[in-house]
């Protein structure tokens, strides 16, 4: 992938359709309708590397730094990208059903109360250390946890089974 700079970007257009989809205008006038926005590095960099994905699978345009859109353009993107990318936060821990796996888990998120089952201890990925997790509980839904030192103790003690 070829990085743009921020004036390849000037000349660019991106509006939602009458069906919601983004269309995108590039500055030579091609035009890509329902692109799909997809990050590069979702967890660890999420404004950096984006890619405007064209219907056919193929990259209609790459933006190595989100800040280099236009706000509008960015709030489309990033609306987009909202829905794409479901991933509840998790506040606390209420209980878990067992320290062995599958384990169902009562937690509290971002939003809302949930419950999720974990298949296996190897469904926690630690990001950046041991403060930062992500944990795809049966069902294929994403959690986060964006630090755990920030956890009530009995959450932590919980979860601490689980490291």
């Amino acid at each position: 992938m070829i990085e743009t700079t921020p004036t390849d970007l000037a000349g660019i257009q991106l509006v939602r359709n009458a069906h919601g989809r983004l269309v995108l205008t590039l500055a030579d006038g091609t035009v890509h309708t329902a692109v799909t926005p997809v990050r590069a590095f979702p967890l660890t960099a999420p404004t950096r590397g984006l890619s405007l994905v064209a219907t056919d699978g193929k990259e209609a345009l790459w933006v190595a730094q989100m800040d280099e859109l236009q706000p509008q353009h960015r709030q489309l993107i990033e609306q987009d990208l909202a829905i794409r990318e479901f991933v509840p936060s998790i506040q606390r821990i209420f209980k878990v059903s067992s320290f062995a796996t599958p384990s169902t888990w009562d937690v509290q998120t971002d939003r809302g109360d949930t419950q999720m089952v974990l298949k296996a201890e190897e469904d926690i990925r630690k990001l950046q250390g041991r403060t930062k997790l992500l944990i795809t509980g049966q069902d294929g839904v994403q959690y986060r946890i964006a630090d755990t030192t920030l956890l009530d103790k009995h959450s932590r003690k919980l979860l601490e089974r689980f490291l």
